[in-house]
């Protein structure tokens, strides 16, 4: 057989073990949550999001992500508070998780040196922009009695800070365990 014509996988065992891998850390960084009275709990997902782009490149780290949100819908309690179902997606926290596959791609596409955090930083913090404004979105339409300004005030207190600095960290962390192990 001639090297033109060799079967070649789109993925590899590695591959699928690490999209494994990872979604399964997502399932674990879930869990920490601290409920809130609005019905949209402080978490740190966004550092486990930021981390899988980082680590495992643009297209590993959305598969990785979707692997996980797949097991949520699908009924596992892999989400916040041990909670699964397709209602979870369609709650007042779905927007945020709709919007995590692209979060993962941005944080995954090499834009600068791995020493130059800011720079490659920048894909990521639009990521977490447009997790903040999706989540956002679905959160004021099912709401009813906030709107989406006072829901992005809300979230400029409660989460965006926090986020940023976990994106951050995931970011630095991820191309650390890039650089080191894969």
């Amino acid at each position: 057989m001639n090297q033109s014509s060799a079967y070649h996988p789109r993925l590899a065992a590695k591959d699928i073990i690490l999209i494994g891998m990872f979604a399964a850390c997502m399932v674990v960084i879930s869990q920490i949550s601290v409920p809130m009275p609005t019905g949209v709990p402080i978490t740190i997902q966004v550092f486990g999001i930021a981390l899988i782009g980082s680590a495992l490149g643009w297209k590993r780290g959305l598969y990785a992500v979707c692997t996980y949100i797949l097991l949520g819908v699908a009924g596992l309690p892999v989400f916040s508070s041990f909670k699964g179902g397709i209602s979870v997606l369609v709650s007042f926290t779905g927007g945020y998780i709709w919007a995590w596959p692209l979060m993962a791609v941005l944080c995954g596409i090499p834009t600068a040196p791995p020493r130059q955090l800011i720079k490659s930083s920048f894909p990521a913090l639009l990521g977490l922009a447009f997790v903040e404004v999706v989540g956002a979105a679905q959160w004021s339409l099912l709401a009813g009695d906030k709107t989406f300004p006072v829901i992005m005030v809300y979230a400029l207190t409660a989460f965006i800070p926090k986020d940023i600095i976990l994106t951050l960290m995931g970011i630095w962390a991820g191309k650390e365990i890039r650089r080191r192990l894969l």
